[in-house]
């Protein structure tokens, strides 16, 4: 199991780094809203400020989301239960953990849509 907690916080330490970077990217759309008119209708620029920002509020939603599935794959790493499938109760391949150390459940529950 040490090797799932290795490839979890991997995960985790590059998640933190993904939403760091989206926060600066956030910042600086904010900021270049605050140089702009906030006509938003009107002017040809607005609506790519508007875009982009709600493009990187999405991409950071996408993280957090991803970083919460880290924090539950670690909490069933503490319980004992990694590694087993949460729809089926089957062990989940080591391929499939190698491949999404994150994940909940086999692949063919995955592929069922029980996920």
């Amino acid at each position: 199991m040490e090797e799932a907690h290795d490839l979890l916080e991997a995960q985790r330490r590059q998640a933190l780094r993904r939403l760091a970077s989206l926060s600066g990217d956030f910042h600086e759309v904010v900021a270049a809203s605050r140089d702009s008119n906030a006509d938003d209708e009107h002017d040809p620029e607005g609506a790519t400020i508007a875009f982009e920002r709600s493009q990187v509020t999405s991409l950071v939603q996408q993280v957090e989301k991803q970083l919460a599935e880290i924090e539950a794959a670690f909490d069933r790493l503490a319980a004992g239960t990694y590694g087993v499938c949460e729809h089926c109760a089957q062990p989940i391949p080591a391929a499939r953990l190698q491949a999404r150390p994150a994940a909940r459940t086999c692949i063919n529950c995955a592929q069922l849509g029980t996920t």
